[in-house]
C-alpha cells in the first residue's frame, strides 16, 4: 500500500463546473494559492470545501461543518447557516474551473471546481446525511452515540469514493480529511492516537470521548477481518472495505 502522505487522486478529465439550474452551483475545494496575492489564506487546507447546490442549499467545512442556504448577488456570496447566521464573501473571480473568494479573515481563498455529486443526500459525501460525524458533540456521548459517529464517518468515506469513481473526480491529498483512519491507495488502516488531527478530536465533547471512540474502532479492527474485493479498481476496493466496516460497527 502506498503511504497516505504521497497519495494523489488526480482528475483525468479536468475540472468542470456543474451549474444545471443556478449560476455558481458546484463543489469547490481549496487550492491554497492565488497567483500574485500575498494575502492568500493559510488557515484552510486541501480538503476545505464549499458545496453550492442548484436547489439553493449549501454545505461547507472551513474548519467546522456548516450547512444552510446560499445566494449569489453580483459579486457577493451569501451563506446562511443552520443557526441563521449569514456570512458574506466577496466573489473576486468565478470561472468554469475556479472560484476566488475574499474570506471573512480578509484573506483570499482560491478553489477549484468539481462535478457535483448526486442530489440524493445519501449519495452526496458532503451532505449533512453523511457528515453528522463532523458536527461537534455538545454533551458527553453514550457508547451508542459514539458508535453512530464512527458509523456515519464510514458512510462518508463510502459516498466519497463512489463520487470519485462515478464522476472521475479526485483530490490532491485526501490524508488531510479528519479521520481515525489512515488512507492508502488501495486500502486503509488505523492511526495511532497521538497522530489524530485536532479536527478529528474536535468532533467529540472531550478527550475522554475521543479516546473511547479510538478504543471502539481499534476493537472493531481486532475482532473483524476485511475481505477486500478482488478487483483492479482501487476505488471499488475502498468502497467494499468501508461497506464492511459499517457492518462491523452496527
Amino acid at each position: 500500500m502506498r503511504s497516505s502522505l504521497v497519495i494523489t487522486l488526480l482528475l483525468a478529465l479536468g475540472f468542470v463546473a456543474c451549474t444545471p439550474h443556478k449560476p455558481g452551483s458546484g463543489i469547490y475545494f481549496y487550492t491554497s494559492f492565488v497567483e500574485g496575492d500575498p494575502n492568500t489564506d493559510t488557515t484552510l487546507n486541501f480538503v476545505s470545501f464549499l458545496q453550492l447546490r442548484p436547489d439553493g442549499s449549501y454545505s461547507q467545512d472551513f474548519g467546522h461543518y456548516d450547512y444552510g442556504s446560499w445566494s449569489l448577488t453580483e459579486d457577493r456570496l451569501y451563506l446562511t447557516n443552520q443557526r441563521r447566521r449569514t456570512y458574506v464573501y466577496r466573489v473576486m473571480s468565478l470561472t468554469a474551473t475556479k472560484l476566488v473568494l475574499r474570506l471573512d479573515s480578509g484573506r483570499t481563498g482560491s478553489f477549484r471546481v468539481h462535478r457535483l455529486p448526486s442530489a440524493k443526500p445519501e449519495k452526496d459525501p458532503f451532505s449533512l446525511y453523511n457528515n453528522q460525524w463532523r458536527v461537534a458533540a455538545t454533551h458527553k456521548e453514550s457508547d451508542a452515540e459514539i458508535r453512530n459517529r464512527l458509523y456515519n464517518h464510514c458512510q462518508f468515506w463510502e459516498a466519497f469514493y463512489k463520487w470519485v469513481d462515478d464522476k472521475n473526480e479526485g483530490l490532491t491529498d485526501i490524508a488531510e480529511f479528519p479521520s481515525p483512519l489512515k488512507i492508502y491507495g488501495n486500502g486503509f488502516g488505523l492511526r495511532h492516537y497521538d497522530k489524530l488531527s485536532p479536527a478529528w478530536k474536535a468532533c467529540f465533547f472531550d478527550e475522554d470521548d475521543c479516546r473511547r471512540a479510538d478504543t471502539m474502532i481499534k476493537h472493531t479492527f481486532r475482532r473483524n477481518t476485511i475481505k477486500w474485493p478482488e478487483t483492479n479498481n482501487d476505488y471499488e476496493k475502498m468502497i467494499g472495505g468501508f461497506e464492511q466496516l459499517q457492518q462491523f460497527l452496527r
